[in-house]
């Protein structure tokens, strides 16, 4: 058990230090809404941020809503935590407790986000993504020697935006129906947000092999 444990771990941490690092490489060297394009045309790093859920998805204007979500975050942390210890113990197969490390990893670094980002970044009101219709809290933004007031989200601990940049420029062919010349995948999103969808995705491909049906005799 101590071996799979320090194996996931080292996985764990190796996936927050990813996420981190690119997330600061980019808040530190993009400027906001900044697009450049890495392959082609049809992936690009786009430098935004979210006050909610993944891939950009909000979930409301008012204070405990951002509050709601960062501490449902820690509690699902802290459920995932104990289920790969006691999945570990049990001696479940190594390949289902890293896709579950993947889903732990991920909720793990959107959160270090909305817990620190605010108090190592200066708070711009100026931008888009730090503006909040309905918050009720106000502040002066300067724009093109223009003055006025704005209203921003809530900050501090717990409260801080989460960094996307992750962005695919695909569009469906013209001639599909309801869709068509519609972007394929238009959400901006990270590397947490990929680490979640990739081990959901497998624990549901392979949940045959990770939970495999009793036969009658040994039920």
């Amino acid at each position: 058990m101590k071996k799979k444990l320090s194996i996931i771990g080292i996985i764990i941490l190796t996936l927050l230090i990813i996420d981190q690092v690119v997330k600061i490489n980019i808040k530190t060297s993009f400027s906001s809404d900044e697009v450049r394009y890495v392959i082609g045309n049809w992936f690009a790093l786009h430098y935004i941020e979210n006050q909610g859920m993944a891939f950009g998805t909000t979930f409301g204007s008012e204070m405990w809503h951002k509050l709601a979500l960062s501490i449902f975050r820690i509690i699902a942390i802290i459920a995932l935590a104990y289920y790969i210890f006691s999945e570990a113990k049990k001696g479940s197969k190594m390949e289902f407790l890293i896709a579950v490390s993947f889903v732990f990893a991920g909720a793990t670094g959107n959160l270090l986000d909305s817990m620190f980002y605010d108090y190592f970044f200066s708070f711009n009101p100026c931008e888009g993504f730090n503006q909040l219709q309905g918050s009720g809290l106000k502040m002066n933004c300067t724009d093109y020697g223009f003055t006025y007031p704005v209203e921003v989200r809530h900050k501090g601990f717990l409260f801080g935006n989460v960094v996307d940049m992750f962005q695919f420029n695909v569009n469906w062919p013209k001639w599909v129906p309801y869709v068509g010349g519609n972007q394929i995948f238009p959400a901006i999103w990270n590397v947490a947000d990929a680490c979640i969808t990739l081990g959901i995705f497998t624990i549901i491909l392979r949940q045959k092999v990770y939970f495999p049906k009793k036969k009658e005799g040994e039920a």
